[in-house]
């Protein structure tokens, strides 16, 4: 399955927690779509967001964060890992 990252550029009140509640609602609904979000990372100050997610397009991906909880991302790119 490919795998994409996504990047949320501008989060409006971020926080850690509130981050982490998004994401957990995320994983809620993920399986509906055939998304398996990874993982993610942030900086609170900047207001900025990376999620990493194997998903069969980026068009899941976005329906995820969409149904989960509105907070989609301002764009999604294929990715593929180093090693």
């Amino acid at each position: 399955m490919p795998l994409f990252m996504d990047e949320h550029k501008a989060v409006d009140g971020l926080t850690a927690q509130g981050l982490a509640d998004a994401h957990k609602r995320d994983l809620e609904v993920q399986g509906k779509h055939g998304v398996n979000y990874i993982s993610y990372w942030f900086n609170e100050q900047a207001g900025k967001v990376y999620c990493l997610v194997d998903a069969p397009n980026a068009e899941a991906a976005h329906a995820v964060h969409k149904e989960a909880h509105g907070l989609v991302a301002d764009e999604i790119v294929e990715v593929q890992e180093g090693h």
